[in-house]
C-alpha cells in the first residue's frame, strides 16, 4: 500500500511495504544488483547496514545468467542473495534501447540476440511477467521501451 505523507507542489514524499521487509521511503535510491549482486562486493549485510531500503535486479540479465528457473529452483532472489529486503524486477525493457544493435522490435514483442552467446530470446509483456515471477521480487514492472 502506498501512502502519501507530504506535498509540495507537484512533488511528493511517501513511503509503501512489501511483503520482505518494513517500511520504504520514497522518493528513493535502489541500489542495483544487475544480476543479484551489488558490483564491488558489498554483501547483503553491507547493504543493510547503509540503510538500503530496496534492490533492484535486471530482468533481462538474470533470464540469461544464471537463468530465472535456476533462481527460481534456488528459491527466488531473495535466497538466491542472502537478501531479505524488499526486491524490485525491472521490465527487460532498457535493453530495448542499450541493446538497440542486437534487437529487432516486433508487434509481439523483442528478439534479441544473447550479448553473451548471440543466442536467440523472445522477450513481450508475458515472458517478462512470467521471468519476473521465477524471479521472486516484490515488485514487478511492466515490459516497455
Amino acid at each position: 500500500m502506498f501512502r502519501v505523507l507530504k506535498t509540495d507542489g507537484r512533488a511528493r514524499r511517501g513511503e509503501f511495504s512489501c511483503a520482505h521487509g518494513g517500511l520504504v521511503q520514497t522518493p528513493v535510491f535502489m541500489n542495483v544488483g544487475t544480476q543479484a549482486a551489488i558490483k564491488g562486493g558489498v554483501s547483503a549485510f553491507d547493504l543493510r547496514e547503509v540503510g538500503c531500503q530496496i534492490e533492484l535486479s535486471n530482468t533481462y540479465h538474470l533470464h540469461l545468467r544464471p537463468g530465472d528457473h535456476l533462481v527460481r529452483k534456488m528459491g527466488g532472489l531473495h535466497r538466491f542473495m542472502n537478501w531479505n529486503g524488499p526486491i524490485l524486477t525491472d521490465s527487460g525493457g532498457f535493453q530495448v534501447f542499450s541493446l538497440a544493435s542486437l534487437r529487432k522490435i516486433r508487434e509481439e514483442g523483442v528478439y534479441f540476440s544473447s550479448h553473451i552467446d548471440g543466442r536467440k530470446i523472445f522477450m513481450g509483456p508475458e515472458e517478462s511477467m512470467r521471468i519476473q515471477s521465477n524471479l521472486g521480487s516484490d515488485i514487478a514492472m511492466a515490459f516497455d521501451e
